[in-house]
């Protein structure tokens, strides 16, 4: 194999904030190579660069043996390389193929933008890649899983040498999983040049065959995956091994804390019915698409369904019934706290400092019009409690990692006084230190007498996370299993209806 890039000394600084420092990196032809590090350690600016977003303050970037320096993620494309961020940069009015193609459109001979064959192609990629997707759909009407399975198409039109892909699997379901590995294996033996960032390890070892860890703006160590294993991988991110990366399950739950019955997601569906009890953590499980989003939901009044009934314990521990047909305010007058799986779009305030978007958690409740209430001190012990990665409370909560954006969320529910929280893809593109944070934070909520309800593509974070499993298919629960117990091949099989378990607290009507 030969070098095709080659990035030695490099600097990058934003104001007086030094982001990298004095970084090596080097990409063979033929090969996957993963770039891993916790968020923030410098992965995504050392890629932007040689993705031509960012230019070095220091150090030089070879491609083919030549110096180049991007000014543009036009002219690196231009010149072989392709990325596939993280954070997507669709136009959420255009199409599936639009979107595909934009800047680099296919062309009529009186130099017009030829409609047909941009759909053409990109039919044409989508149905290796993608079949599902629809190239005419407009993106903005897409799930979020969707848009990054366009996202990654995008990055495949290009004639390139090298791919990035930063987190391209983090909305995918395993089907799409297994379509990108092979586009991938695919790439390799073209003797195109792979970069990959996941912060699932399980990937890694499948799928690369050398590993580049960064941490704090620095680099560490490369070597061949196979030298790695999950343990010194992880030790080598962060710094130390991390023990009891899922705390302790519940050892005794409550009464009845949330019911959820006669829940039908349209006319045709089945009718769903189920309860969480206090200190309890329940997980929806099962295949992409299948009714867990809608679910989720549903209860807190996000989405209408057909029907529905909730109810939630009082302080006496008997049942009143909540309005969640009157929409997501009256879910949270009730208790009810939900953290939307699109953190960036549905859930933060982005230009907002971290300390404005926890301390709505105490504006939810009072009249939107009357004066944010503020306290500066009970702020400030939830970020500290929090573990929050941030010198300053009043950065914009944008520039903040995903796993710190996710604490800043999990703090505004804390502030506000809620005892049951519904979460979508709680560690969706967070590093594996910042996972570790999340479930001991999640947990901790559950042992003070809280009920947590979390969905998840990841079925080993269930597994891990949660007390007990529903698993979902075709819009309904159709079995439930104790989360100790569980493997991910009983998940899969459950949800596909080769050993449905019935459940005296999951019934299906």
């Amino acid at each position: 194999m030969s070098t095709l890039v080659e990035m030695v000394g490099i600097n990058k600084s934003f104001g007086f904030t030094k982001v990298l420092s004095d970084v090596r990196f080097s990409l063979e032809r033929g090969s996957v190579h993963a770039l891993m590090g916790e968020n923030g350690a410098g992965k995504s600016t050392l890629m932007r660069i040689l993705a031509g977003v960012y230019q070095p303050g220091a150090g030089s970037v070879r491609l083919r043996g030549e110096e180049v320096n991007f000014r543009s993620p036009k002219e690196a494309r231009l010149a072989g390389v392709s990325t596939v961020f993280q954070e997507f940069t669709l136009i959420p009015n255009l199409t599936v193929a639009e979107n595909m193609f934009l800047g680099h459109e296919p062309r009529r001979i009186d130099g017009s933008i030829d409609s047909v064959e941009v759909v053409k192609r990109a039919r044409a990629l989508l149905a290796d890649v993608f079949p599902q997707l629809d190239a005419t759909a407009i993106v903005e009407t897409l799930t979020v899983a969707q848009q990054q399975a366009v996202e990654i198409a995008k990055g495949l039109t290009s004639n390139a040498d090298v791919f990035i892909f930063d987190e391209p699997t983090a909305a995918l379901n395993s089907t799409d999983v297994a379509h990108l590995f092979k586009v991938i294996r695919d790439l390799k033996a073209q003797h195109k040049a792979v970069v990959y960032i996941s912060h699932r390890m399980n990937e890694v070892f499948e799928l690369c065959d050398t590993i580049t860890v960064m941490k704090d703006g620095a680099w560490v160590r490369t070597a061949r995956a196979q030298d790695f294993n999950l343990q010194t991988l992880v030790a080598t991110m962060v710094g130390r091994e991390l023990q009891n990366f899922f705390p302790p399950r519940s050892q005794a739950t409550g009464a009845a804390m949330l019911e959820v019955s006669d829940l039908r997601l349209d006319d045709s569906s089945s009718t769903v019915t189920f309860v969480v009890r206090k200190g309890e953590i329940i997980g929806l499980a099962g295949l992409e698409g299948q009714g867990q989003r809608e679910i989720m939901r549903a209860i807190v009044g996000v989405e209408s369904p057909k029907a529905i009934a909730v109810w939630r314990a009082g302080p006496d521990n008997s049942m009143h019934v909540v309005n969640v047909g009157s929409g997501f305010a009256r879910a949270v007058a009730s208790g009810i706290g939900f953290i939307p799986e699109d953190r960036k779009q549905e859930g933060l305030f982005l230009r907002l400092p971290i300390y404005d978007n926890i301390a709505l958690g105490k504006q939810l409740n009072r009249n939107m019009a009357s004066v944010a209430w503020r306290s500066v001190s009970r702020v400030r012990e939830v970020i500290k409690s929090l573990r929050v990665a941030a010198a300053d409370p009043n950065a914009p909560v944008g520039k903040l990692s995903g796993g710190n954006q996710q604490k800043v969320l999990l703090g505004r529910w804390l502030l506000s006084g809620v005892d049951i929280l519904v979460i979508e893809e709680p560690t969706r593109g967070v590093d594996v230190g910042a996972k570790a944070e999340i479930y001991r934070l999640l947990r901790d909520f559950s042992d003070r007498g809280g009920a947590v309800v979390v969905s998840s593509r990841e079925h080993a974070e269930l597994i891990g996370l949660c007390d007990s499993i529903l698993v979902v298919h075709d819009r309904k629960i159709v079995g439930q299993m104790s989360a100790e117990g569980a493997t991910e091949e009983r998940i899969l099989e459950t949800a596909l209806g080769a050993s449905a378990s019935p459940d005296p607290r999951a019934a299906v009507h």
